[in-house]
């Protein structure tokens, strides 16, 4: 099958937290989306491939990396084939999913996602999973006089912070645990979104664009049994991502789409859509990415004349009315020059490649 050299770049979402955190429960509970095509890269602390096993579900190409901490690895060599392996167009893939070693630093992880030679991919976001049970006494544990110093620096490369496991604490104690976590990790990182997930699972249309509302039909049949059977035993717990659409009615002032994007409402965790800008000569459009607060511009892929311009807010804490009128006031027609704004979009757009 032929592809288009302007196929999108591919998602790359990495999974990160220490270990026995419940990396590979969450991994689960997104690969248990109907109708996405996922790619997984497991990172195993060691010669056997002992995660790749528990990770079960909708996995339309996996590839494992052993031998050592994915920060590690000799020359990065073995994320960068994985990456490019993964990317191919040809798999059309929604996203590939990187499960971290425990002993992973998420800013190490971060960077070799960001600066990786596969050229297909983009960040996708960094997910830090939180044992809300050991957390406090493996990852930031308080001084011997019980106060906390100054918090970790994984916490800074997060977009996203799940707690999990708060369904084995003790009822009374659920809240408050989830609330000193909350405020260590703001310590670092002031606007990163945090979420409960008693029992590991969290709702996929929050880091992943589902492709469809069912599974293809005759791909993978044995993953609706096996997301079946998982979710009688551990009935889906997390709390749904709410999304707030706004569509475009013509050409919009780039410079206040970006001012959206580099102050997003709060609450919300990824926006997305596609933006058209009249430069006087032509007019161009842009296929626009948030994760956190990482910003990806690209130009539309080949076959996206059909889209709608506008954009989508998605996050598990919304304003839904406030958030919507943000979105209006970013996509309302320009009043004035967009030299400027169309510079900074054109510079998000170098940075992007």
């Amino acid at each position: 099958m032929p592809v288009s050299p302007s196929a999108p770049a591919v998602p790359v979402i990495a999974l990160t937290g220490f270990l026995g955190a419940g990396k590979t429960t969450v991994l689960n509970s997104l690969l248990r989306a109907p109708g996405a095509r996922l790619g997984v890269v497991v990172n195993d602390f060691g010669a056997i491939n002992v995660d790749a096993a528990l990770v079960t579900g909708q996995v339309d190409e996996a590839a494992s990396i052993a031998g050592g901490c994915l920060c590690c690895l000799p020359d990065h060599g073995g994320l960068d084939e994985a990456l490019e392996t993964l990317s191919d167009p040809r798999l059309r893939l929604d996203a590939i999913l990187v499960e971290a070693s425990g002993a992973a630093e998420p800013l190490a992880v971060a960077r070799l996602i960001r600066f990786t030679s596969a050229g297909r991919t983009r960040p996708g976001g960094v997910i830090e999973v939180i044992d809300a049970i050991e957390h406090l006494r493996t990852v930031d544990p308080p001084g011997t006089d019980g106060r906390h110093g100054p918090p970790p620096p994984r916490y800074g490369a997060a977009s996203l912070a799940v707690i999990t496991k708060t369904a084995r604490l003790p009822v009374q104690e659920r809240a408050a645990r989830v609330t000193t976590l909350t405020r260590r990790l703001r310590e670092e990182n002031s606007a990163l979104p945090v979420l409960e997930a008693p029992h590991g699972s969290i709702d996929p249309a929050l880091v992943l664009d589902v492709a469809g509302p069912e599974d293809p039909e005759g791909e993978l049949p044995l993953a609706a049994v096996t997301r079946a059977a998982r979710e009688e035993a551990h009935p889906i717990d997390h709390q749904h991502a709410r999304a707030v659409t706004v569509p475009a009615a013509g050409p919009v002032d780039p410079g206040r789409v970006l001012d959206l994007f580099e102050d997003p409402p709060h609450g919300v965790y990824r926006m997305k859509g596609v933006i058209s800008v009249e430069t006087g000569r032509t007019r161009r459009r842009f296929v626009m990415n948030l994760v956190g607060r990482h910003a990806h511009v690209a130009p539309p892929p080949a076959g996206a004349a059909g889209i709608e311009d506008g954009l989508v807010a998605i996050g598990p804490h919304l304003d839904a009315d406030g958030v919507r009128d943000r979105l209006r006031d970013a996509l309302a027609a320009p009043t004035g020059p967009i030299g400027r704004g169309m510079r900074r979009l054109l510079r998000y757009r170098r940075l992007s490649e």
